[in-house]
């Protein structure tokens, strides 16, 4: 059991906590918690806060729902500063935005953005509402959900022919041709990606020899 009073909080009895969103990795929030909202925190595993201009403690969720479940709590090399990586019932922000880090002040046109599975749906999505002409995604979204399923089928059938030829470079090739026809697929037919982390997860929990079972049946 971590002792917290390893941990070194301020002049007025605080110590910085980043909210970090476990499964995007977004940062949430930047608060603060005093020895007291920490303990709450560590006991219920909802983060709790102690807000500096109401001078009380806070739950997060406590009044909005919006409640953050922990998963861990990481102290920094100094011991003064605090991560908090939570899973979230709501928006973070009292805005209704999922974070508080939402107004951009810089970026850096020399560096392209980060690559990311969100990012490419939302442009995938993007070509669906807002049609491109000579865009191979809209042509995909246009022609309908059978010519979307050959694609797939064809996907499908590469990513088998390169694994089986055990050619490592063109199984990630063909597999990646896949990811993105399923995905077209996905957004045809109104499939979200948290739709199928959903269904991922609910298949962790399950019983690994009651998995297994069913599977060899």
């Amino acid at each position: 059991m971590f002792d917290i009073e390893k941990l070194k909080f301020d002049e007025k009895g605080l110590i910085p906590a980043i909210v970090v969103d476990d499964e995007s990795g977004d940062v949430l929030t930047l608060a603060y918690m005093n020895k007291e909202s920490l303990a709450i925190s560590l006991e219920k595993k909802l983060t709790c806060f102690w807000s500096r201009s109401r001078q009380e403690l806070w739950l997060k969720g406590e009044t909005s729902g919006n409640y953050q479940h922990i998963v861990s709590i990481t102290a920094d090399c100094d011991m003064d500063a605090l991560t908090v990586r939570v899973r979230k019932d709501g928006p973070a922000c009292h805005t209704g935005e999922d974070t508080c880090f939402f107004n951009t002040v810089m970026e850096n046109d020399g560096i392209a953005p980060a690559f990311s599975v969100d990012g490419l749906v939302e442009m995938l999505q993007g070509r669906k509402t807002n049609p491109k002409e000579g865009s191979y995604t809209t042509y995909l979204f246009e022609k309908g959900i059978d010519k979307i399923l050959k694609k797939v089928g064809e996907e499908c059938t590469e990513v088998i022919i390169a694994g089986k030829a055990n050619d490592k470079a063109e199984t990630i090739y063909e597999i990646s041709d896949l990811m993105y026809h399923v995905l077209v697929l996905m957004i045809e037919m109104g499939i979200s990606v948290d739709d199928i982390m959903n269904e991922l997860k609910s298949r962790h929990v399950i019983d690994h020899k009651v998995k297994q079972e069913k599977m060899t049946k």
